[in-house]
């Protein structure tokens, strides 16, 4: 049974940054493409990053490109969400998840991830 657990999440202002990570347990971490998404207030679930189980590829939102970065570590089971000059409209509850295997290339549609975590709030203050 494959768990994600989010943290790091919390409450910042315009322009600073926080990092969010993700805990991986019960599967094979080092097969699994692993990706994050966020569900805004009012809005639905959309694609944020994702990385490819080797870490060798990365995908981004067009909204996150050159202020987010997505980084794993294959050895702790691990993957961050690295956020840079928030801004208010990244708030939302962020969502790890992962795939069951490697599929190339990266994906960004819900379909693609079996696996979620329950979320982290961010909250950006103007």
């Amino acid at each position: 049974q494959v768990e994600l657990v989010e943290s790091g999440g919390g409450l910042v202002q315009a322009a600073e940054s926080l990092r969010l990570s993700c805990a991986a347990s019960g599967g094979t971490f080092s097969s699994q493409d692993m990706a994050w998404f966020r569900r805004a207030p009012g809005k639905e679930r959309e694609f944020v990053a994702a990385v490819a189980w080797s870490g060798s590829f990365t995908d981004y939102a067009d909204s996150v490109k050159g202020r987010f970065t997505i980084f794993r570590d294959n050895a702790k089971n691990t993957v961050h969400l690295q956020m840079n000059s928030l801004k208010p409209d990244d708030t939302a509850v962020y969502y790890c998840a992962a795939t069951d295997s490697p599929i190339i290339p990266l994906m960004k549609g819900e379909h693609w991830y079996a696996y979620w975590g329950r979320g982290t709030q961010v909250t950006v203050s103007s």
